[in-house]
C-alpha cells in the first residue's frame, strides 16, 4: 500500500526532491529492487490477450518469470546493475493489514465467478486482478532464475523495503527500487520508481532524494515517520477526518506525532461536550481505540534488517545451459528468445562499463578567498591564467 498521499504532497511542497529519467540515463548505477513488489506487479501485468495470466502447457503460472527475465534484461541493456531483496516474515503490526487484503481476495474471487456467468471482459479481468496474491512457490521460482541469470538476490528478515533501503544506507547500491512510498520512510537516500514497468507503458523513472524532500518539507527524519504514519501505512489506518494537506499543517504546528494525538483527542473530547449540549457538529475527527503510533514508527526507525556491510553483492556470468533447461525444458519457453536473453545479460554483466561522468567528479564549496590569496593573485595579474581545471558546476578533486 505504501504511504497514502505522500507523493502529491512531495510534489507541491518538495519539488526538488522528484526527478524524472528516461532509463537510458541512469547507467552504471546499482539498485537493490524490492522483488515480493515486482512479483505482484508482473503477475497483474503480464497477461495473455484475454486477460488470463500466461501459463505454459502443464497449467503452470508463468507470469512472474517471464517479467523478471525480460524486464531484468532491459535494464542490464541500459548499464544498470539491479539486484533483488524478497521479504521476509512480516512484522506483526501487520497481520490486520494482511487479513484485510485476504478478505477483500475472496470477495474479488467471487464476484469474478459471477462476472464469468453475468459481467463483460472488462469485469472479469478487473476481478482476476484483484484475486492476484504471491505465493512461496512465485518466491522460490524467482530466486531459482536470479541464481541462473548470474544477478544478486538476499532474503530480508523482514520488510523488503526496509532492506532495500539498508543496501542504499550502507553504500551497497544506489538507490532502491520500489513502487511503496515507505520505502523513503525507512530511510532510503534515493527512491526509484517505475524501474519494472514495461517499455510500452512508456513511464519516465521517478527519482526521488530524501534529504531534499525533508528540506522541502522543513522537517526532521523523525517527523517525517510521524508524517508518514499519519497519512496511512502498511501498519496503521488512516485516521478518519485528517487529509494530507491536514496531516501536513499538524506536524508542522505541534512537531511531533505524540503531540498531535493529545491535540486531537482534546479535540474530539471537545466536540463531544458540544454534542451533549446540543450542538452536534457534521463529520469530525475518529481516532481508533486501538491505534499503536508508538509501535509503528519504531518498525520504521529501527526496522529488523541485515546489516549492509553483512551482505556480499556480486554479479555473475549467467548459467546458460541452466536457463534453457529451467526456463524452456520445465517452463515452455521459447528457447531462441531465451539464449539471445542469455548472451544479453552475458555481455553487459561482464563487460567493463564506461562509468559516470558524476563519479570523477566532486562538488567542492565555493569560498571566498583569504587576504593573502587575493593579493597572490594580483601578483599573477589579478587572477588571470590560474590552473583550476572546471567542467561545469564541478570542479576536480
Amino acid at each position: 500500500m505504501g504511504i497514502k498521499g505522500l507523493t502529491s504532497l512531495l510534489v507541491e511542497h518538495a519539488p526538488k526532491a522528484i526527478q524524472e529519467h528516461d532509463i537510458k540515463t541512469l547507467f552504471g548505477r546499482k539498485v537493490a529492487i524490492d522483488a515480493s513488489m515486482s512479483i505482484y506487479q508482473f503477475l497483474i501485468a503480464v497477461r495473455q490477450k484475454d486477460g488470463e495470466l500466461l501459463t505454459n502447457d502443464a497449467g503452470e503460472t508463468t507470469s512472474h518469470l517471464m517479467g523478471f527475465f525480460y524486464r531484468t534484461i532491459r535494464m542490464v541493456e541500459n548499464g544498470l546493475k539491479p539486484m533483488y531483496v524478497f521479504d521476509g516474515k512480516p512484522p506483526e503490526l501487520k497481520a490486520g493489514v494482511l487479513s484485510k487484503r485476504l478478505a477483500r481476495r475472496e470477495e474479488a474471487k467471487e464476484e469474478g465467478e459471477e462476472a464469468k456467468e453475468t459481467g463483460t471482459v472488462e469485469d472479469v479481468d478487473r476481478f482476476s486482478r484483484r484475486t492476484v496474491k504471491v505465493t512461496r512457490e512465485h518466491n522460490e521460482e524467482c530466486r531459482r532464475l536470479l541464481g541462473l541469470m548470474g544477478v544478486p538476490f538476499v532474503v530480508a528478515p523482514s520488510e523488503a523495503e526496509a532492506q532495500c533501503a539498508e543496501l542504499a544506507r550502507g553504500g551497497k547500491v544506489y538507490a532502491a527500487g520500489s513502487e511503496d512510498m515507505d520505502t523513503l520512510t525507512f530511510n532510503a537516500p534515493v527512491l526509484y520508481r517505475h524501474l519494472t514497468f514495461s517499455e510500452a507503458r512508456k513511464q519516465p523513472i521517478s527519482e526521488i532524494h530524501l534529504d531534499k524532500a525533508l528540506e522541502g518539507l522543513d522537517m526532521t527524519m523523525s517527523q517525517f515517520i510521524d508524517l508518514c504514519i499519519l497519512l496511512g501505512c502498511d501498519y496503521l489506518e488512516p485516521i478518519k477526518g485528517i487529509g494530507p494537506k491536514s496531516a501536513l499543517k499538524l506536524v508542522r504546528e505541534h512537531g511531533s506525532l505524540g503531540a498531535i494525538i493529545e491535540h486531537l483527542r482534546e479535540k474530539v473530547a471537545a466536540k463531544e461536550d458540544a454534542e451533549e449540549e446540543g450542538k452536534k457538529k457534521k463529520g469530525g475527527i475518529v481516532i481508533p481505540e486501538d491505534w499503536p503510533w508508538e509501535e509503528a514508527k519504531k518498525v520504521f526507525a529501527k526496522p529488523d534488517v541485515t546489516p549492509a556491510d553483512e551482505i556480499e553483492v556480486e554479479w555473475k556470468s549467467p548459467d546458460m545451459e541452466g536457463l534453457v533447461q529451467f526456463l524452456v525444458n520445465e517452463k515452455g519457453f521459447n528457447e531462441d528468445r531465451v539464449r539471445k536473453g542469455a548472451e544479453k545479460l552475458a555481455k553487459h554483466l561482464n563487460s567493463k562499463q564506461q562509468g559516470r561522468l558524476d563519479g570523477f567528479f566532486s562538488v567542492k564549496a565555493k569560498t571566498s578567498p583569504t587576504k593573502k590569496e587575493k593579493g597572490d593573485e594580483k601578483s599573477k595579474g589579478k587572477g588571470k591564467g590560474t590552473k583550476r581545471k572546471v567542467c561545469g558546476p564541478y570542479t576536480l578533486a
